[in-house]
């Protein structure tokens, strides 16, 4: 009587498992597959890690980083190892927790008018690397007319998670903000408020003079026949507008009908204001805007018109922004001294800080913006001639 043979399962038969291969899913066909577990989280270091790390209680390990004084010294081995473990276990304070215990937290707020505008934008880069250099880092936040009225800012505010609050460009259209920043436990100091009432320590810009060296540089060329594109910005912020209508009046007794021109602060605006200047009976041979973005569309409309720049027209600025330089051609406008005034409101926001004894009452320090000439401006076509 022959036996049966068992047939000797083969790697490549799918219902048989085999070391490479994992046995078969109970699930009822049809059903996916459970998803691979994630590959785990590394573990954030704490306190208690570096404790035990370097066989010390957790208090020592407190008041090593955070050096508070102590009444009984921390010998300079223990300090020594404390640090070291920290370092070896990657240890992070975290500054929300520090702000609650109401220590440091090496954070500066900053407040933001609008990011939409390249001059903010170029502003928060140099602040942001301003306080990186006092080995603070920034919080930002954003005050739109078009958002409510700024209300996360508030709570961190009350909780104080940061050391300092600057604030840069006029928010007089948010009141519920400024009302926390006056009642704030932590320092205030403005930048770029223009006109708006002085509260805070504040560094701004002497905009009359930038305006005026704009226009003398246009006088200078010849020009008679100067136009003002002026723009629409908040807190009805018209320093430089008037600027221009006063040196006008006293160089040629006044500006010519029809030669100011308000328009929103935008490229499309700047656009539109120089059509309607170009289409007047006697049209101006420069003008000059205030602010780049204004200046850069009127650079648009003006080569889209035939009306080439300089030859036809000149176009100073204000701001020098980074595209003020790019542009063709290349525009002629009045340098921020940005840096400067952001070197200074970080080191006074720093100074005030650290030191709780320091005055906080209003003040204001004015730095003079520069002349940058550049290819878009020149003499009238006329005395060319």
């Amino acid at each position: 009587m022959s036996q049966s043979r068992r047939r000797r399962p083969v790697p490549d038969d799918p219902a048989v498992p085999t070391g490479d291969t994992p046995p078969p899913d109970d699930k009822p066909a049809g059903q996916p597959a459970a998803a691979a577990p994630a590959s785990p989280r590394r573990r954030v270091a704490t306190m208690r890690d570096i404790a035990a790390a370097a066989s010390v209680s957790q208090s020592t390990v407190s008041r090593v980083l955070s050096g508070a004084e102590t009444r009984v010294p921390i010998a300079p081995e223990t300090r020594e190892r404390v640090i070291e473990a920290s370092r070896q276990l990657a240890y992070r304070p975290n500054p929300l927790a520090r702000g609650l215990r109401g220590a440091s937290t090496n954070l500066i707020g900053a407040v933001v008018r609008d990011f939409s505008d390249p001059f903010f934008a170029e502003a928060v880069e140099a602040l942001v690397k301003e306080s990186m250099a006092h080995g603070y880092n920034v919080v930002l936040g954003h005050v739109h007319p078009s958002l409510d009225e700024a209300i996360p800012l508030t709570s961190v505010l009350e909780t104080r998670h940061t050391d300092a609050i600057v604030l840069l460009g006029d928010v007089r259209v948010h009141p519920q903000l400024l009302d926390d920043l006056r009642s704030s436990r932590v320092p205030v100091v403005a930048l770029w408020q223009g006109t708006s009432p002085l509260e805070f320590p504040t560094a701004d810009t002497d905009d009359r003079a930038g305006i005026r060296a704009g226009l003398e540089h246009l006088a200078a060329l010849g020009h008679r026949r100067i136009a003002f594109v002026s723009a629409e910005l908040p807190g009805d912020f018209w320093v430089r507008e008037a600027a221009y209508l006063e040196f006008m009046g006293e160089r040629f007794g006044g500006a010519p009908e029809g030669y100011v021109e308000r328009c929103p602060n935008t490229m499309a605006g700047g656009d539109a204001a120089v059509r309607r200047l170009l289409a007047l009976p006697d049209p101006p041979t420069a003008v000059a805007t205030s602010t780049d973005m204004i200046a850069v569309g009127v650079l648009h409309a003006a080569h889209s018109l035939g009306a080439t720049v300089p030859e036809r027209l000149s176009v100073v600025g204000f701001d020098n922004i980074l595209i003020s330089g790019h542009t063709v051609p290349a525009l002629t406008t009045l340098r921020m001294p940005t840096a400067k005034l952001v070197n200074y409101a970080i080191n006074l926001a720093v100074r005030l800080a650290q030191d709780p004894a320091a005055t906080h009452e209003p003040s204001l320090e004015i730095f003079a913006p520069d002349l940058i000439v550049r290819e878009s401006t020149a003499r009238p076509a006329r005395r060319r001639r």
